[in-house]
């Protein structure tokens, strides 16, 4: 994500999203209530004649400004939809006030208006600006003859898969064995080259068909193999998936990916809780408290919630007293823990 443009006496920030964790970064900045506004194609009616013709109409394209009234970003489909009423636009072609919906594209300029662009607002626009220039890690879970890839992102885990080798057993006759075997592996790695700019790959799985396909990759695509390291795992599939996240291997790896941070983040918390450490406060009202108290050295606080009533103040609160605040994304599986604590936990300095 990149910044094109920006006045801060009126609160206007352009933004240019470049990557599907900038527009999931965009969901959580972008408010109720703001304006924004953006090239967008609406289908038009040609009202010139007598009726109104009988068809669907003419499709369109020129800039709207729409004051928000809902955010919607689609993990699966990575679609960010912001709708809201028409406050500037051709009144020729729509009537203000009315709704619209405008689908946030890559690569196409956003201007984004507030009312006040607050501090925790601010720092996570520069984060994606930051995170956008590193690189994604790719995990993949190899068992048997089936394989899934994990991209690590900073909003959680896209899945792609499974990919199927159909490979018979070795017991199975079968000329074709080898041939199935090398197919297999090449469109893993078809899959895996999909994505540009990943500097780290983790190849996982129970048994020796990852030690296999890492030995291809160092035969045939030693630039691959490079980046790429074995891990055993209790289990192939998403299962192998979840357990890299789990035991920190990601994190020993790449202690700059978001997910095995916030993982570790939620991990250190839980660990605290099973021993009834007094150091652990869960849950806003608690929370809440040994922040006004200035006894908070670390605060964790679900990106869903981040919005509810005071919560920025609350942020603003722990970080002026030098307390650090760590945003953990609802989309992967720490997310989910921190939730049912609540969505908010705090690591307490005395």
């Amino acid at each position: 994500m990149k910044i094109t443009y920006q006045d801060k006496k009126k609160n206007i920030v352009e933004v240019v999203p470049e990557t599907l964790d900038d527009l999931w970064h965009l969901s959580h900045i972008v408010e109720k209530g703001d304006l924004i506004s953006s090239r967008t194609t609406r289908r038009i009616q040609d009202t010139s004649g007598d009726k109104i013709r009988n068809d669907s109409g003419v499709k369109k394209t020129f800039h709207l400004q729409i004051k928000i009234e809902s955010i919607s970003f689609h993990i699966f489909t990575g679609k960010l939809r912001l709708t809201g009423s028409i406050t500037k636009g051709p009144e020729d072609l729509i009537p203000l006030g009315s709704s619209h919906t405008v689908e946030v594209k890559l690569n196409a300029p956003l201007r984004i208006e507030k009312l006040q662009w607050s501090g925790w607002m601010l720092k996570r626009l520069n984060k994606a600006i930051e995170s956008s220039k590193k690189l994604s890690a790719i995990i993949i879970s190899i068992e048997d003859d089936v394989a899934d890839l994990g991209l690590i992102r900073q909003f959680g885990i896209e899945y792609y898969g499974p990919i199927i080798g159909n490979i018979s057993g070795k017991r199975i006759v079968d000329k074709n064995r080898t041939k199935n075997i090398i197919n297999f592996y090449q469109n893993i790695v078809k899959a895996t080259i999909k994505f540009d700019n990943v500097n780290t790959i983790m190849i996982v799985g129970p048994g020796f068909v990852k030690n296999s396909f890492y030995s291809y990759l160092n035969d045939k695509y030693p630039e691959i193999a490079k980046k790429s390291i074995l891990e055993n795992t209790g289990a192939g599939g998403k299962a192998g998936i979840q357990e890299i996240l789990k035991n920190g291997t990601l994190e020993k790896i790449n202690s700059e990916n978001i997910i095995a941070i916030e993982t570790a983040k939620v991990n250190e918390v839980l660990k605290e809780i099973a021993t009834s450490s007094s150091k652990i406060v869960y849950g806003k009202k608690d929370v809440e408290t040994a922040v006004i108290s200035g006894s908070v050295k670390s605060l964790l606080v679900l990106d869903k919630v981040v919005r509810s009533e005071n919560l920025e103040e609350l942020m603003d609160l722990v970080e002026n007293m030098g307390g650090e605040v760590t945003i953990i994304s609802s989309q992967h599986e720490s997310g989910k823990q921190l939730e049912s604590l609540g969505s908010m936990a705090a690591k307490l300095r005395f």
